[in-house]
């Protein structure tokens, strides 16, 4: 039998959406507000799924208390009250948009997650814009 677990989290970010390589007009034109070059902030909320067989021996897909430190641990610790932009490595060179920051996430978190359950990453930036990724 397979279950989904779902945990949910959350973190305040700053960011800015803009290309270095293109000019203050074409950011403008493409990003809008979300452009401004003082940042803009988010409260992001986070639900982690992870989809898999129900294990015989714990009757568990993943234990919640673990998925819970590892989102602390490799999310809320990393990204939470951070400027995206100037103070996380993985948008150095990345554009910081709500599918960019969610497929980083899935990136942070696959490698603890058992190969054979599907994860799913689903960011809300605000309450009605969310991305949804699940490493396709």
């Amino acid at each position: 039998m397979k279950a989904t677990v779902s945990r949910k989290a959350h973190f305040n970010a700053a960011h800015r959406l803009y290309r270095k390589d293109w000019d203050n007009a074409k950011n403008e034109a493409v990003f809008g507000k979300c452009n401004n070059p003082n940042f803009h902030g988010h409260n992001y909320e986070l639900i982690v799924s992870v989809t898999g067989e129900i294990s015989q021996e714990t009757g568990y897909v993943v234990d919640t208390k673990v998925l819970s430190d590892l989102i602390k641990i490799h999310i809320e610790d990393v990204l939470d009250h951070k400027n995206l932009n100037l103070d996380v490595p993985d948008f150095q060179n990345l554009i910081p948009t709500a599918e960019n920051i969610a497929v980083v996430i899935w990136n942070k978190l696959r490698p603890y997650i058992d190969i054979n359950c599907k994860l799913e990453i689903t960011l809300y930036e605000t309450p009605r814009n969310f991305v949804t990724f699940c490493g396709e």
